[in-house]
């Protein structure tokens, strides 16, 4: 296999993560090449929506949630609940744990940091496992937190700080082998802060991280795989047949990534960068902003091209890609791998701009020469171009029974969590009320718990209730 080490892959990876592997990476039935669009304003996929007396969370008849967690609680390692929860990812723990590791998106100015008011905590952290510490002053608040959490008892057992000093930590996605990749969405250089923010960086951002989902207390180093590129990282999946991770990018022109590792399992020990083409366009304009280029159900082949000068010291990553030939997507955001395929939204998609979902299917050579016989195929999944619809879809997960769950993060009084069934049916899985963006869905491992955060309330829940294949 070119650059990539050929092996059977899912054998070796197993402990930790068997359970999340066989829910998080199967059981997806094929979709409709034509998928039709039918809003559902009830709930109609599990029954009408029930209002929640607390004015928090309204989902069907038989479904409750509750809070798991909260910014500004004191966690089980002695530091502080940061706000701002975003991507999240659960893996199967030992005994019928699960494991669930949570981004934050937040900035060395934020209030809501894991270390408390003027960060009183940060010298707790040992030596050396802060990415940035600001030159100890402005310090990076974002990184992760993993919670260990008995679904049976319904109960957690267990949370604490488990990467720290990186910033504005978005989205990511998990590893088969057991880890959570977490990503940073931001280009900030050394020195002043970007977005007009003041603080000192003390390094550069704009990477990818590696958490191992452990039950045991501690931090992961804080080491960047710099082979994965500096720029406005959004969400990985990564392929378990082949070990390809594929990025999204969070900008209105930013392309669709994929990284061809050295080693499958072993991320830090380099590999290649690539962006994605049209076969049969250069440039390819998939935004459908002006006009419809790309219509919904029609595959279009794919090629791949290398990228250069890959840590961006210019954040003009996507820019040469372009230039190159490489396709560009109105901000990608989640993206899951499901069975042979991937998923990925591009929230400002679309001519009302409300969103797109899209389906890749890699080559079964992905990766390899022989790719170019039988190359992956790119098709836009849905655009509904309808607010009724779905409204600036984000996060997303695929469900054990082959929807996608997305999230959305709209402005306004409601925002939902949006079912798509493989038949490209749309419905409404839950209203909040929070007023903020969900984020991060996930489902447990055994299935019984769907998790979400409502980020900007800085709450993360457990939902549960009869999942299963809903009636739409």
């Amino acid at each position: 296999m070119d650059q990539l080490t050929r092996r059977d892959v899912l054998s070796r990876w197993g402990g930790v993560t068997a359970g999340a592997v066989t829910l998080g990476f199967g059981g997806l039935r094929l979709f409709s090449e034509t998928p039709s669009l039918r809003a559902d304003e009830t709930g109609q996929g599990y029954g009408e929506l029930v209002r929640d007396r607390k004015r928090r969370v309204d989902l069907p008849a038989g479904f409750d949630y509750s809070v798991i967690s909260q910014v500004g609680k004191k966690m089980s390692d002695g530091f502080r609940v940061p706000g701002s929860p975003d991507g999240m990812a659960a893996f199967a723990g030992p005994d019928d744990l699960t494991v669930l590791i949570r981004n934050h998106e937040l900035y060395p100015t934020s209030n809501d940091g894991p270390f408390g008011k003027k960060s009183k905590l940060l010298d707790r952290v040992p030596d050396g496992m802060v990415y940035d510490d600001g030159n100890g002053k402005t310090p990076g608040l974002g990184g992760t937190t993993t919670i260990v959490y008995d679904t049976g008892r319904k109960k957690v057992v267990g949370e604490f700080l488990s990467l720290a000093g990186t910033h504005r930590n978005c989205a990511g996605g998990p590893t088969p082998w057991g880890s959570w990749l977490t990503c940073e969405e931001t280009v900030q250089r050394v020195g002043r802060g970007d977005d007009g923010r003041k603080f000192v960086a003390a390094r550069d951002h704009g990477y990818v991280f590696e958490v191992p989902a452990s039950v045991e207390p501690g931090l992961a180093a804080p080491e960047p795989i710099r082979a994965m590129g500096r720029f406005r990282h959004e969400a990985v999946a990564v392929d378990p047949a082949s070990g390809v991770v594929f990025l999204t990018e969070d900008r209105d022109d930013g392309l669709f990534f994929r990284f061809l590792p050295r080693i499958a399992d072993k991320l830090h020990q380099g590999g290649r960068l690539q962006a994605l083409c049209l076969e049969d366009e250069s440039r390819g304009e998939t935004r459908n902003w002006d006009q419809r280029r790309i219509p919904v159900g029609e595959p279009r082949s794919v090629k791949w091209i290398d990228m250069d000068n890959i840590e961006s010291p210019l954040d003009d990553l996507r820019f040469r890609g372009f230039r190159a030939g490489a396709a560009r997507f109105a901000r990608g955001e989640g993206i899951w791998y499901g069975q042979k395929e991937v998923f990925f939204a591009c929230t400002d998609g679309g001519r009302s701009k409300l969103g797109q979902i899209w389906r890749y299917r890699p080559s079964p050579h992905e990766g390899t020469d022989k790719e170019s016989t039988d190359p992956g195929r790119l098709e836009l999944f849905i655009e509904p171009n309808d607010s009724r619809l779905i409204d600036s879809a984000d996060n997303l997960t695929v469900a054990p029974w082959g929807d996608v769950v997305v999230c959305e993060d709209r402005k306004g009084a409601v925002v939902r969590l949006v079912g798509v069934t493989p038949g490209g049916d749309i419905y409404t899985l839950a209203h909040s009320h929070l007023r903020t963006e969900f984020a991060g869905v996930t489902f447990s491992p055994d299935g019984s718990t769907l998790f979400v955060n409502a980020q900007g309330k800085g709450l993360t829940l457990a939902i549960t209730g009869p999942w299963k294949q809903p009636t739409v």
